[in-house]
């Protein structure tokens, strides 16, 4: 059986995603990517590009930078959705300047109240040296608290470095 909740974390350009879109695959449901990128810079649009490309056919996607907690309403047990990504969610929050601990409950109460099943992947960023500047230190100390938080509501948590999944707690489908 599929698991409810699913946290897939990693580092930058460490697989999870691709690892993620796999697991979404094999659940057999209807699939929905909910985006949480914004395009600024062609080099970001050549990166959804390619992820959109790696993906493949048979999913629903859905632009949602900010607001997640409407779409996974609409969602129901036959569907599947990855969030890709919680830290550029997070990204777009900090430079909204949006109270990050409501936003961070409605996340999580979201993610809860669906029927759908969910697979979040998030970066970890608590591997690096302590940054330089306010923002950065403030970006890197709320996305380890989000991290955290997933982690705890997750049924199935897997860590990817270097393409290879980790699994820390649950069981595989």
């Amino acid at each position: 059986m599929f698991p409810k909740f699913t946290f897939v974390f990693g580092g930058a350009a460490s697989g999870k995603s691709a690892y993620a879109e796999q697991l979404v695959v094999s659940s057999g449901k209807t699939r929905f990517y909910l985006a949480t990128s914004q395009v600024f810079d062609a080099e970001m649009q050549a990166k959804i590009d390619r992820h959109i490309l790696q993906r493949g056919a048979g999913w629903h996607t859905i632009e949602a930078p900010l607001e997640l907690a409407e779409t996974l309403s609409e969602l129901t047990a036959d569907d599947v959705c990855l969030i890709d990504c919680a830290t550029m969610w997070l990204s777009n929050h900090l430079l909204a300047e949006s109270d990050l601990e409501p936003a961070q409950d409605r996340l999580l109460d979201a993610i809860a109240d669906t029927p759908a099943s969910v697979v979040v992947v998030s970066n970890e960023v608590g591997h690096g040296i302590v940054p330089d500047n306010a923002l950065a230190r403030k970006f890197r100390e709320a996305q380890g608290r989000l991290n955290i938080a997933l982690a705890a509501k997750a049924d199935l948590v897997i860590s990817v470095t270097v393409g290879l999944p980790q699994l820390l707690k649950g069981q595989l489908p």
